[in-house]
């Protein structure tokens, strides 16, 4: 082979690892990745939701060679059983991909499980989940990518699926906020698991925005399933038009305190979920202030991630194929077997 075409191909191969790395830094404190132009990509929930097929095909048409890094959400549609071997099947196509792969828990995966005698099974499938996604230090993928959890504080040893990354001057981090008002129960004396996790996601918030104030960072990106709202409410119009919050707004906390960090931090915060894009259906970001909203929905979407770019993050969407006929119903009781 020439040598220009494979100096050629090895740049290529090795974009994405120099990117990751956290080699020497210059004099500036900068190093060669800061200033790097690169993708991530995000596979909103749903993607999961039509089964094995359309899920390897989002996972193949998103694991382009400049793409440093894939967050999917969720692994099941509500209406999918929560076993052990669905589990592992869907893991291990997840495993297969090329880029380092970052699985972000759905409610869908585990907040709706039963066992075999109707009782709720949600914690046990939930730590079944973190036993199988994320029980490494590092991404899934066959390129793996390491990352930090919650999992390593003592006191928080439970909660593995919250990790950050970094990537440059930009902290990416995952935060187990399923979407169905974050699992706040209403029933008396049945909220301890939201409760507990909200404790630990409180730690791990004030962690984050630690970091990123310490080490002066451009940037936090948190990744999630449910959207905590974060903006100021809108008004005119646009407010009849949002749908309200719930009574008893089990994102509330998590709000509050997203609000008052961000306002701490001089870089951009900004909060990727998977609720439905406004106006056009368009995945869009939304700015007030240093805070930022992406609703990814159903779909896939590109990031670029541009650091000599006044706005730093820019958005693409990517065609996908439409989920199956139907698949936006799937919201049944799921059984474990």
């Amino acid at each position: 082979m020439p040598r220009t075409r494979l100096t050629a191909l090895l740049s290529a191969l090795l974009l994405p690892a120099v990117l990751l790395s956290t080699g020497a830094r210059g004099a500036d404190g900068k190093s060669a990745g800061d200033e790097a132009t690169y993708r991530f990509a995000v596979l909103g929930h749903g993607l999961a939701e039509a089964g094995d097929k359309r899920l390897k095909q989002a996972l193949a048409d998103n694991d382009d060679g400049d793409v440093a890094f894939l967050v999917v959400t969720g692994i099941k549609a509500a209406g999918e059983p929560c076993s052990d071997k669905l589990y592992q099947q869907r893991r291990d196509l997840i495993d297969a991909a090329r880029r380092p792969v970052v699985v972000v828990p759905a409610g869908s995966d585990w907040t709706e499980c039963r066992n075999s005698a109707g009782r709720t099974n949600a914690i046990e499938r939930l730590n079944r989940m973190r036993e199988l996604y994320y029980g490494d230090p590092s991404t899934l993928g066959a390129r793996k990518l390491s990352v930090t959890r919650l999992s390593m504080s003592p006191r928080f040893r439970s909660y593995a699926e919250n990790a950050h990354w970094s990537v440059g001057k930009v902290l990416y981090a995952t935060v187990n906020l399923p979407a169905d008002n974050n699992h706040y129960l209403t029933a008396a004396g049945r909220n301890s698991e939201y409760e507990d996790r909200l404790v630990a996601n409180r730690f791990w918030l004030n962690r984050l925005f630690t970091i990123a104030r310490r080490d002066k960072l451009e940037a936090l990106v948190l990744f999630s399933e449910g959207d905590l709202k974060a903006l100021a409410p809108p008004t005119g119009l646009r407010a009849l038009l949002r749908s309200a919050l719930p009574e008893n707004d089990g994102f509330a906390e998590m709000r509050r305190q997203v609000q008052v960090l961000a306002q701490k931090f001089r870089g951009k915060v900004l909060l990727v979920d998977s609720s439905r894009p406004g106006k056009g259906g368009r995945p869009v970001i939304e700015w007030q202030g240093n805070v930022g909203h992406l609703a990814a929905g159903r779909q896939a979407v590109d990031v670029e991630v541009d650091p000599v770019s006044k706005t730093l993050f820019n958005v693409e969407r990517k065609e996908s194929p439409q989920p199956a006929k139907g698949a936006e119903k799937l919201h049944p009781k799921a059984d474990a077997k």
